[in-house]
């Protein structure tokens, strides 16, 4: 009988590790993708191994935060408000879960995949020549004061629940540990056992070089339609052809949600649009990477400058980028690192895809042989490596020792 293969569709952080599990488990794959691998999401992140990352958005205090936010230009939050009218119904979904019991269930849902993210990445390429792209590192979060840590106390009791505790170092303890930071930064968390990576998108490609070193298939190509016979996937239709396969892998981000209308499927997910600037040959760096508590934005060292990551803004992933959030960022920077100075800088904007419960769809649809990789939100990179090897085990008959339940993309059907 003819063996099909696998077919991963989109070639990010997420799709990326599937096909290399799947590859280690002895199945046949072929990774899909419109473009080259890393690009999108995987390609703009901060590069954070961000075990610490379990509060989620929605936390009680967003209801308190988020009015003050969209009408302060140095927030985080912007809003494209043409696109409100089609975003209303996820919102109203999204704000449900602003709640105690909503966010301890997100936390839940959430440490399990992100709490031993340096050991899954160091586990995707250990005995490779890609062991050099995983750092291990600690990471720092920046507040202006002491007062203002402490008003942060919500988020880091979430944490400290996740097995994350903070050394506090205040004053002149501050500049001994970051010396970048200038005197407007007055209080600093430091956490251990952390982890980035210096170039995201540089990563994930050199991950999709080494999928095809070993014998893997890359298809650069957009998908169009999926075909099912009898309830189960038989064939991709994509702007190439028509290619059969035994199971399909949706690791698409943002974009998934397009492909799983043509399944009949509507998930409630929305674009966390997400933007950075790299500062090009900075004068200084910080030792390890930072967390910005205003502004609310990551800092990591990368191989072409010194990148600041984050903001959210809802406004769809079909719109281009605005320079508001870009600006917020530069205002900010200026502020926390006076002395900094730089050759030129790069902008980007990415999205990430917010699921209205803010937890991951993984696993299979139905018994359609169709499984979600996908809706990880500000974790993508982080939790990446295992849900690809989560969903390989899935695939190959294995049950993974790990409580799936709180992803069963079902929730959604």
């Amino acid at each position: 009988m003819q063996q099909f293969p696998t077919v991963v569709i989109g070639a990010g952080i997420v799709g990326v590790s599937t096909a290399i599990w799947l590859q280690r488990l002895g199945r046949e794959v072929l990774l899909l993708d419109r473009d080259t691998p890393g690009q999108a999401a995987s390609f703009g992140n901060s590069g954070l191994l961000a075990a610490w990352a379990v509060a989620p958005v929605t936390s009680p205090s967003l209801w308190r935060e988020a009015p003050r936010y969209l009408v302060d230009p140095d927030g985080p939050l912007f809003m494209r408000w043409s696109h409100l009218p089609k975003m209303a119904p996820w919102m109203l979904k999204f704000l449900s879960h602003a709640t105690d019991k909503g966010t301890r269930r997100i936390v839940d849902a959430i440490s399990g995949l992100v709490g031993d993210t340096v050991e899954q990445h160091k586990s995707l390429v250990r005995g490779t020549a890609l062991e050099h792209w995983v750092r291990d590192s600690k990471c720092g979060f920046a507040y202006p004061s002491l007062r203002a840590f402490e008003a942060d106390h919500y988020s880091w009791d979430l944490k400290r629940q996740a097995g994350i505790k903070p050394t506090v170092l205040t004053g002149a303890e501050v500049r001994e540990e970051e010396p970048i930071l200038g005197p407007s930064i007055q209080c600093l968390a430091m956490i251990e056992g952390q982890g980035h990576i210096t170039d995201p998108g540089g990563y994930v490609a050199a991950l999709a070089r080494y999928f095809e070193a070993q014998g893997g298939r890359l298809v650069r190509a957009e998908v169009t339609d999926m075909a099912l016979e009898q309830g189960r996937i038989a064939r991709i239709q994509t702007s190439v052809g028509s290619i059969d396969c035994e199971a399909a892998v949706l690791t698409a981000g943002i974009w998934s949600k397009d492909l799983m209308r043509k399944l009949g499927l509507s998930v409630p997910m929305e674009a966390e649009r997400g933007y950075h600037v790299i500062y090009e040959n900075p004068s200084a760096v910080p030792r390890n990477p930072l967390l910005m508590a205003e502004g609310k934005f990551g800092v990591n060292a990368m191989d072409m400058g010194l990148r600041f990551a984050g903001t959210v803004e809802l406004g769809g992933h079909h719109a281009g980028p605005r320079q508001k959030p870009i600006e917020m960022i530069k205002r900010h920077v200026s502020r926390a690192f006076p002395d900094l100075t730089c050759s030129g800088t790069q902008e980007w904007m990415g999205f990430r895809p917010t699921p209205a419960d803010s937890t991951p769809l993984i696993g299979e649809i139905g018994q359609s042989g169709i499984f979600a990789g996908f809706g990880h939100q500000h974790v993508g990179l982080t939790a990446g490596p295992k849900t690809g090897r989560l969903i390989a085990q899935i695939i190959a008959g294995n049950t993974p020792n790990f409580d799936m339940t709180a992803y069963d993309p079902n929730r959604f059907t």
